[in-house]
């Protein structure tokens, strides 16, 4: 593809306004850890929000979305749309319990939450485990992604396209800390957000595709393996039952809370979790989950959605785009690389916002896991374990240095994979099965340091035992794997829980009183500790479960709803698109009450 003078002109003029704010907060982030990594926790919920959407808003997800609605239809993007229920859950339920809690990172929680050396031994492990491994995993896929989208557009090479992000995310993310990642990513987002709409209009209203009305008449009458039908939102539960299995009833029955995904963690965690401990106050912090929720699950989708759709008709089949793009390295064809090959039909002009608005998306995903692992390294590994007691200057140059080793071996991974669904698969398996204990840590005293460690320690050991079937030709199937390997974990855990050593009692009465945990799971605490009903209820002021149990609900069905009335509206189904939009105010306005409710 060739760029014309007014496209470079875009390009570099969309870069500059994203990345030259960073620059004035270079000092300021210098000072301390606190500021480099949370952003002197002073963040407002809007940019706390805006910057969640922006970091998960990867160059891969939409290849990654692509080849859903390639490969499994619409429906397939049950797989993340069922992390609604994570998010809103962390709304109600976690997001003021995090930011109570006062620590710099999430794992510094493991030494508020537990005692002994387990506590410390599973705060170590998992700062190299998710700050280097499962990070690098994430970043290296989005940079995957970024290298199938410059092959496409420029014919670079995996290295070339490496060297170029390497350079431009690592000093800005080392300079600039977690503020100026803040201010990249709420730039960023109009930008994509402006870019992948284009990207849509220009694919339905090539003559191909024929517009909206032609678009849908022309793949409703396609239809994929086992007789898929590519547009419709649901799973046919009848002719395709492994599959309806696998895209909708998993996701939403079990992987949710079973599994430990970046961006949708159970209870939350990594970049959200960080977000949230870095925002000013805990009213701030429910905001901006709860933002992020709405711009994650209803703004974004669609424009994806459509583009992938009309490559159907464009690209029906993977010889397609490699005859359409004959030097292309034939390894990285894949359903994923569809979505990059729908953008040789931008016009000039927007072909210059969409390459912009491709390296805001990779740039703001990958400054953000940049800072949160080298978060991980540095404080939570290194500063804890290995150089105690030395100035924050010091700490802030080993995080800089930290963010250049997590990339470095990050850019290696990426030359081991070959699509977005690989990584994505393959990061669900691992966390299979660690979940419910995320979830239920803050409001079980039995659960312990212990606990954590043989949940990881069996979840991986299961996810390499159905590795080493998959290659001696046992083939069970994906979903089949991540349901065994959730019971396993859990069963282990749970026995841990009663059989294992037990937390010391006195961290768990400074937990309690430090964080305000509220339920029944903490009663037989509260009983030794002497704390009356008076001051628990005291304690747990604010604190409504069965409202917060409704504004789960509300909340959830407030964004599916809305998700689904855009959809039916782009297919022209007036009906449908009336009755969800009515089930969208009513759900919504019973969203806003429960929320003043609780904060009254």
């Amino acid at each position: 593809m060739q760029l014309h003078a007014l496209d470079w002109f875009i390009v570099i003029a969309s870069v500059l306004v994203c990345f030259m704010p960073a620059l004035f907060f270079g000092r300021r982030s210098g000072k301390s850890t606190t500021e480099f990594f949370a952003s002197g926790r002073s963040v407002p919920w809007w940019l706390a929000g805006l910057s969640m959407v922006a970091t998960t808003f990867a160059s891969d997800t939409p290849n990654l979305v692509t080849n859903f609605v390639r490969t499994q239809g619409v429906a397939g993007n049950w797989q993340w749309w069922a992390f609604v229920l994570t998010g809103m859950a962390t709304v109600f339920f976690y997001a003021r319990l995090w930011r109570r809690s006062g620590v710099l990172t999430d794992l510094e929680f493991y030494e508020l939450r537990y005692s002994g050396r387990a506590a410390s031994v599973v705060r170590g492990f998992r700062a190299v485990y998710l700050g280097l491994f499962f990070n690098c995993i994430i970043i290296a896929t989005v940079n995957l992604a970024a290298c199938k989208i410059a092959a496409i557009l420029f014919g670079l090479s995996r290295w070339e396209t490496l060297i170029f992000v390497g350079l431009l995310n690592v000093v800005f993310a080392a300079h600039s800390g977690l503020w100026g990642v803040l201010v990249i990513d709420m730039i960023q987002f109009f930008i994509k957000m402006s870019a992948v709409i284009a990207a849509a209009y220009f694919a339905v209203k090539l003559p191909q595709v024929g517009g909206l009305e032609g678009l849908v008449d022309k793949v409703s009458n396609m239809r994929g393996p086992g007789g898929l039908n590519y547009l419709s939102v649901m799973p046919d539960f009848t002719d395709n039952w492994d599959l309806a299995v696998a895209i909708f009833i998993m996701p939403i029955a079990v992987q949710w809370w079973a599994v430990w995904y970046p961006g949708a963690e159970p209870g939350g965690g990594s970049f959200i979790a960080q977000r949230m401990l870095a925002s000013k106050s805990e009213k701030d912090s429910l905001g901006g989950t709860l933002f992020f929720n709405l711009a994650h699950y209803v703004l974004r989708p669609w424009p994806w959605i459509l583009v992938g759709l009309a490559s159907l008709i464009v690209y029906p089949t993977l010889d397609d785009i490699q005859r359409a793009f004959p030097d292309l390295d034939p390894t990285l064809i894949g359903h994923d690389i569809a979505y990059p090959a729908m953008l040789r039909f931008l016009p000039v002009g927007w072909m210059g916002l969409m390459v912009g608005g491709l390296i805001a998306a990779n740039s703001s995903t990958v400054l953000t896991h940049l800072n949160w692992g080298a978060s991980y390294l540095v404080h939570d590994f290194y500063r804890r374990f290995m150089r105690r007691g030395a100035s924050e200057k010091h700490y802030v140059l080993a995080g800089r240095l930290g963010t250049i080793l997590v990339f470095l071996v990050s850019s290696a991974l990426v030359f081991a994979m070959e699509t977005a669904q690989d990584s994505f698969n393959l990061i669900l398996q691992i966390g299979a099965g660690t979940g419910l204990l995320y979830l239920m840590r803050w409001f079980w005293w039995r659960i312990t340091a212990w606990c954590e460690v043989i949940a990881m320690v069996s979840s991986f050991g299961v996810s390499v035992l159905f590795l080493l079937l998959r290659r001696n030709g046992v083939l069970l199937g994906t979903h089949r794997e991540l349901l065994l390997t959730v019971i396993v974990t859990t069963i282990f855990w749970l026995a841990t829980a009663y059989l294992g050593p037990q937390t010391d009692r006195q961290t768990l009465i400074d937990f309690y009183r430090k964080v305000r945990p509220f339920g029944p799971g903490w009663r037989q605490i509260r009983l030794e500790a002497g704390i009356s009903d008076a001051e628990a209820a005291e304690h747990s002021r604010g604190e409504n479960i069965p409202l917060a149990l409704l504004g789960w609900v509300t909340g959830c069905i407030m964004i599916w709803s809305s998700l689904f009335t855009v959809g039916n509206w782009l297919y022209g189904r007036t009906g449908y698109t009336v009755a969800l939009l009515v089930i969208f105010v009513a759900s919504g306005l019973g969203l806003i009450s429960v929320i003043k409710r609780l904060w009254k």
